[in-house]
């Protein structure tokens, strides 16, 4: 116990009194993301200021072997940011400047605990555009965003946030401080080490700055929302816009989920019909040229009877309000503690893939609802399993658990991923072996054992 308190003692004066926690409050709301499934129980938190006070405590953590969780927005829904056996929490929250911009370069340094929507906003000063874009962009910090490589809403057209990374600095888990990247669009001077630390979810040290790339600023977007009959004619009314408009998004969502959240947030319907299936489309381009190739495309596909009913947004408000329909499901959902499935198929498949599914948990569970949402643009379906009302939340996790087995088994069959963008954390570890071989995960924990040989940084996620 003197070991521990010594320890503890030892942090506190690395971060200075204010930024050392231990009350049962901030242990619960910096223990924990917003996958609620897992019971946190952090010793400490700690929230330190520079890379120095970072890799400070990563030496003290090594020499008392002391676990430690990084923690940032944590918007995370795998528990990837869940302190859950007694491991000490570090908030970057409190490293959130902006080091540096270069519009020549088309870049934005700054510390791990810039939340999302600040870089974009600096972004938009300098004339530019980070694309990387989801409903929790008010929250989600960069470093939490890179150690999990985010996708977000706008995948089919600018891709994940691995795209964007120029160069990071970390603290690997041994306490070595190391420039990865340079920040240049050309650099083939040997391996790239940064890569490894993009979606790694803190397992193999922290990301205290990021150099990230911009784009150019897009033009006026315009959202569409379709309603459809049937699942499977996503893919044609795909293919019909994408050939005739710069898709920005392609996101689908159901009528159960669309009641929900216009019940829940008391939106205006897109239109008077209640559909089966709902397309969000957004595409870049406001001039009267861009407008007239959707709507052709929009008649094509009511033509084709893929199509039931539509609606275009008219103002930058209104295409705000339609992205609502569909940003605001997870948020809708979370009174009902769904056991969230983060899966990616190759996008021809998906139609099928959902079928199968809903019939195998039907057959199996059928007591449970099971709502689908999600970029049917990259592939990406949110398989969320409602619990029913009174039914214990460990009872439910383990029914679910139980009926992950077969839906990964259907997963499998169709070359997927148990983990699309949310990571894997401690969620999805009991199913790795769906999405990885046993060589692939004996060459990761290689990895892992090179920078974090005494197995401090986030134990457990992943794989253990």
């Amino acid at each position: 116990m003197k070991q521990n308190a010594d320890m503890l003692s030892a942090l506190r004066r690395i971060v200075g009194q204010q930024h050392f926690l231990t009350d049962p409050e901030s242990l619960r709301h910096y223990g924990c993301d917003r996958c609620d499934l897992f019971e946190p129980s952090p010793v400490a938190v700690v929230r330190p200021g520079t890379t120095d006070e970072v890799r400070a405590i990563v030496l003290l953590a090594n020499e008392h072997r002391q676990a430690l969780v990084p923690s940032g927005g944590r918007t995370g829904l795998s528990g990837g940011a869940t302190a859950s056996r007694g491991e000490v929490v570090v908030s970057l929250e409190r490293m959130k400047r902006i080091l540096d911009c270069s519009a020549p370069d088309g870049t934005i340094r700054c510390q791990a605990g810039v939340v999302t929507a600040q870089l974009q906003e600096q972004a938009s000063r300098m004339g530019l555009y980070y694309p990387v874009d989801y409903a929790a962009t008010g929250a989600s910090q960069i470093g939490g965003n890179i150690a999990t490589n985010a996708g977000g809403n706008r995948v089919i057209r600018y891709g994940m946030t691995r795209n964007w990374v120029a160069a990071l600095q970390v603290v690997s888990g041994d306490g070595q401080v190391l420039e990865l990247g340079r920040g240049l669009i050309k650099d083939n001077s040997g391996y790239n080490l940064m890569d490894l630390f993009i979606g790694s979810e803190g397992t193999l040290g922290f990301i205290t700055e990021a150099t990230m790339r911009l784009a150019p600023a897009p033009a006026e977007a315009t959202v569409m929302v379709l309603g459809l009959d049937r699942l499977e004619y996503l893919l044609n009314v795909l293919g019909v816009f994408r050939a005739a408009v710069t898709l920005n998004a392609f996101e689908f969502f159901t009528e159960s989920a669309l009641k929900r959240v216009v019940e829940r947030h008391r939106l205006q319907r897109p239109f008077a019909d209640r559909c089966p299936v709902y397309a969000l489309i957004e595409f870049e381009g406001d001039s009267e040229r861009d407008i007239e190739a959707a709507l052709a495309a929009y008649e094509q596909t009511r033509a084709s009877g893929w199509v039931r009913e539509g609606t275009i947004s008219q103002s930058r408000e209104q295409a705000r309000s339609l992205w609502r329909l569909r940003d605001d499901i997870s948020d809708t959902l979370a009174q009902w503690t769904p056991y969230k499935n983060d899966l990616s198929v190759p996008i021809s498949a998906v139609p099928d893939f959902l079928a199968d599914i809903e019939a195998y948990v039907a057959e199996h569970y059928p007591g449970f609802e099971v709502l689908s949402y999600g970029h049917i643009g990259d592939g990406n379906v949110h398989l969320n399993i409602l619990k029913p009302e009174g039914m214990a939340t460990e009872a439910f996790k383990a029914h679910c658990d139980q009926a992950s087995e077969g839906i990964f088994e259907l997963l499998k069959r169709y070359r997927g991923s148990i983990s699309a963008e949310h990571g894997v954390g401690l969620l999805k570890k009991p199913y790795l072996r769906y999405t990885r071989s046993e060589a692939e995960t004996a060459l990761m924990r290689t990895i892992r054992k090179v920078l974090d040989p005494h197995g401090i940084m986030n134990p457990g996620k992943i794989f253990d």
